[in-house]
């Protein structure tokens, strides 16, 4: 790969500092001692500053993104008139030394802007009719300037042709200035990322981010509007898609590449189709896949066994699906298999019986466990009544479901993720509303309370809904949860 790591040989420093801790990191401009300093090459750098000619460099931002972000800034107006409210997009983190992970903005800024861009800061401040708002963005440096080719960051030589403030101006209908015109008032609330490029000394340096407005921000997007189910109905298509793409896969897998080439099948889609996959995919085949969180994805595909596969596709405006579904490799379940599943399949179906406008939240939560712990009652598994499992003192059946079992969807996989216990837990369910059913059971290799039999199995059905005026809208029905239809989509999907 290119060496990034050169602005100081080249040219000016870029210093950049983590927002709450102020320490410098690896962006900071150490010269590479690989490469000759090119600090006193007069000649080079008066070559360089002629013979470019132009560019495209307008951003290319989803249609309508622009349009609901304003609708969205309005209702953040409304809820915290008289305030000003500061949102930062973050910047990328990083991986190792001079390497850094894609750069993903804050969902928080991303549902205000319509766009991600490193380093950015949004700012409404209040006026007589509500808020003006201005974006804050560090400028792309242009053949002319000297960090044309000494910024890895911001160099346009490094990085391609990248939008200023008067592209961004027009693709997102914003005032945009530079962020070294940033002022904010010492009493502005301050929310999104938590790391922000900003220089020491720069005005948001150390300032503490408010719990208010983010539980603020949390409760707004819990009820998406059109534009917003759009794109989350075309996330869960993307995805759909992918697990058929993966499907096909299986045998290869089985033979040579395992889990993580069927992560990397899906991966490839949802790059190819969307932005990026919405979180870590998850591919878990055999006693891997009771594992909750098996984005290891580095074990064989057995094809005896069962294969869990939970993947989303977040689209390039941010929006994410979540499905999962758990298939037999083989193509056909066994016995023990069929019986989890059928299980799982009918505390799955509560649950989406249980959602639906003016229902309580806990509602499908409690359908699904109250299926499931009575399923475990019948199969002999609870040291307990299952009455008494369901009791807040009791819990036993969560020994095989320690997880939640849905959660809210949109620009983060686990959106609204910084509300309030009552704002989440214990809200009523309002049309708009984006969420997940996902029940499942969890019975790891070396639980030495299951039968042989059931050792080893991992099953979690989860469907991507949203709250109607009138009942729900499973947006992932394209997938089969039946272990029948499962067995039939497989054969089909060769």
């Amino acid at each position: 790969m290119s060496n990034e790591n050169q602005p100081a040989g080249y040219g000016a420093e870029v210093h950049v500092v983590d927002w709450e801790s102020g320490i410098a990191d690896a962006r900071s401009g150490v010269r590479d001692p690989r490469m000759p300093s090119l600090a006193g090459a007069t000649g080079f750098t008066e070559w360089m500053r002629t013979g470019w000619g132009d560019a495209d460099r307008a951003p290319r931002a989803e249609a309508g993104a622009a349009e609901a972000a304003r609708r969205h800034r309005n209702r953040l107006s409304a809820a915290l008139p008289g305030r000003t409210l500061v949102i930062a997009a973050g910047r990328a983190q990083a991986r190792v030394n001079d390497c850094f992970f894609e750069f993903r903005a804050h969902s928080d800024f991303l549902w205000l802007v319509g766009y991600g861009i490193e380093d950015g800061v949004l700012v409404l401040t209040p006026t007589a009719g509500g808020h003006d708002a201005a974006l804050y963005i560090t400028p792309p440096a242009r053949p002319g300037a000297a960090a044309f080719h000494a910024d890895s960051a911001h160099g346009e030589l490094w990085v391609g042709p990248l939008a200023g403030a008067a592209e961004f101006a027009d693709a997102l209908d914003l005032r945009v200035q530079e962020l070294d015109a940033l002022a904010v008032a010492d009493d502005a609330l301050i929310a999104g990322s938590p790391v922000v490029g900003v220089a020491p000394g720069r005005v948001l340096g150390g300032r503490r981010r408010s719990n208010e407005l983010a539980r603020t921000l949390s409760a707004l997007r819990m009820q998406k509007d059109a534009w917003e189910l759009a794109e989350l109905r075309a996330a869960v298509l993307h995805t759909v898609d992918g697990f058929a793409e993966v499907r096909r896969q299986i045998p290869r897998a089985v033979e040579q590449g395992g889990e993580r080439w069927l992560q990397g099948t899906f991966d490839r889609h949802a790059r190819t189709v969307g932005q990026a996959p919405g979180y870590a995919s998850i591919v878990g085949s055999g006693a891997n896949a009771p594992i909750l969180h098996w984005v290891r994805a580095d074990g064989a595909v057995d094809p005896d066994a069962l294969l869990l596969l939970d993947m989303g596709v977040e689209n390039r405006s941010g929006y994410t699906a979540d499905v999962t579904r758990t298939l037999p490799a083989s193509g056909r379940f066994n016995t023990a298999q069929r019986e989890v599943h059928d299980l799982v399949e009918r505390s799955h179906r509560a649950g989406l019986e249980a959602v639906g406008p003016g229902r309580d939240w806990r509602d499908f939560h409690v359908a699904c466990m109250e299926v499931l712990a009575q399923g475990l009652s019948d199969w002999g598994l609870l040291p307990v009544s299952v009455d008494e499992a369901l009791s807040p003192d009791g819990q036993q059946h969560r020994r095989y479901i320690v997880c939640g079992v849905g959660h809210h969807l949109g620009l983060d996989v686990h959106d609204c993720g910084a509300s309030s216990y009552t704002q989440y837990f214990e809200a009523k369910m309002r049309p708009g509303m984006a969420l997940t059913v996902e029940p499942g059971l969890y019975f790891h290799a070396w639980d030495e309370t299951l039968p042989p039999e059931l050792r080893g199995i991992g099953v979690r059905i989860e469907d991507d809904i949203v709250v109607t005026d009138d009942g729900i809208d499973v947006l992932s029905s394209g997938l089969p949860i039946d272990a029948a239809g499962l067995e039939l989509w497989m054969a089909s999907t060769l």
